[in-house]
Formats: C-alpha cells, structure tokens, sequence
C-alpha cells in the first residue's frame, strides 16, 4: 500500500458465491495474502470521491471515453482526525491506469477540501512529520481547482487482497459489503450506508503491470467469467439517480 505511482491493467469480474469459494480453494498455491488480511479476514477501505457540483467526473466516466480520471481521499478502515489518509488520483487511458497518491493527515486533508491550503509539514499524533509527495500533489491540486472538486460520495467496502507469490506483480482483490452514502461525508465516521452489491454477489478485480498468469486465465475460463466493466462510483450514481 505504500507504492505512490504506477501503472497497470485492472480488470472487474462479478463471482458469484461458488465462484468466490473455488477459487479460495485454490489461491493458496499460487498466491500470498496481503499483510493486512491478518487471520485469513477481510480490511476495510474508506473512500471521498470528489466531483463537481453537477457531478461532471463520473458523467463523463459513465460515457466511456479513452481518457477519464477521478480524485477521492482513502483511509485503510475507521481512522481519527490526526490519523494518516492517502490522497489518490486515478486516470485510465485505453484500458491501462495511471494511480498516483500522497499522504495526507485527515484533519489537513478537510481544510484543504475547505480552504484550497496544503499543509507545508504535516505531523502525526505522535509527533512524527509525514513526508508528502509534492510532485503528485501539485498534479492534484491542479485537478482539483480546475474542476473546484468537493466531497460528494463516501463509498467503503471489505477486502481480500492476494498477491502471486514470486510476482507481486500480479494481484486480486475480492471486495464485499460495498456501502455508500451522499452525506456525513467524513472517513472519521463509521461505515454505512446503502448496499451496492446485491445477496451473493463479489467484486473480484485482477491487476497487473503485464499478463495475467496462466493458472488465473484457466480459472476463468473453468468458471465462464468474463469481464464487466463495474464501477463502484458509477453504480453508486446510476442508483442515485434512478
């Protein structure tokens, strides 16, 4: 979680109960689990989406266009004020996502929101300075004046996440309880809100820099999944709005 630039193909499939349970069977014997699934149970991540007023980010994502991006402040589970959070811009171009993230300090991270301000030494609780990443905050700040971007969807979820094992190049992530809400818009809340998946349904979504592995691609194809094109935030919106 520490990696602040990269790049990578990221493709959704939708499991179902058995196909989740398959291939938990079987991802020990390719694949590692990530450090924060400590006794084989899920993290929580907590997600700000930012948009415009009349929502001009995701409209323009839901359009499938070549070239969309998104900004949104993630927290890893419930955090304080004083807490550590990771502000994220997240581009795709051609079906290949450009992720890039700083840290940020929580109460900071809601005065810049507030106030345009970005903190010249954030310090931890503890008394620490939290080394910021100048080069993608300025990309993001130009992103974020350009659109006069704000908090407009809080969207949390549960998490398995997998790496190959001698290739952590490659890597799975199975998402459950997807929860959002358009207010108390603030990751030092709890996590709640409406469901985004229905009964039985598992976002799986696989990553990497190069090809998938041949054991996965057999998976697949095993089990007849086949790639969707789901949206956490645009499900979100097209419910909203429906």
């Amino acid at each position: 979680m520490a990696i602040e630039v990269f790049n990578r193909q990221e493709i959704k499939y939708m499991l179902t109960d058995d196909d989740r349970n398959a291939l938990l069977a079987i991802i020990g014997k390719y694949m590692d689990s990530d450090p924060f699934n400590k006794d084989g149970k899920t993290y929580s991540i907590c997600n700000l989406y930012l948009d415009t007023d009349s929502d001009e980010l995701i409209r323009k994502s839901l359009e499938k266009p070549k070239f969309k991006e998104k900004i949104r402040l993630r927290s890893y589970g419930r955090v304080e004020l004083s807490d550590k959070v990771f502000l994220e811009s997240k581009k795709k171009f051609n079906g290949v996502v450009n992720k890039r993230r700083t840290n940020f300090i929580l109460s900071d991270a809601y005065e810049y929101f507030e106030s345009g301000k970005i903190p010249e030494n954030p310090v931890t609780a503890d008394g620490k300075t939290l080394k910021m990443n100048r080069q993608v905050m300025k990309e993001i700040d130009y992103i974020m004046r350009f659109y006069q971007l704000k908090p407009k969807v809080f969207i949390s979820y549960d998490r398995w996440a997998f790496f190959e094992k001698g290739n952590s190049d490659f890597r799975l992530t199975i998402d459950t309880n997807i929860q959002t809400r358009r207010e108390d818009l603030r990751l030092d809340s709890p996590a709640y809100g409406k469901q985004l998946l229905k009964p039985g349904q598992w976002l799986m979504e696989a990553k990497a820099f190069k090809a998938f592995p041949l054991w996965f691609t057999h998976f697949l194809a095993e089990r007849h999944l086949f790639q969707t094109s789901f949206s956490k935030y645009g499900s979100e919106f097209k419910m909203h709005n429906s």
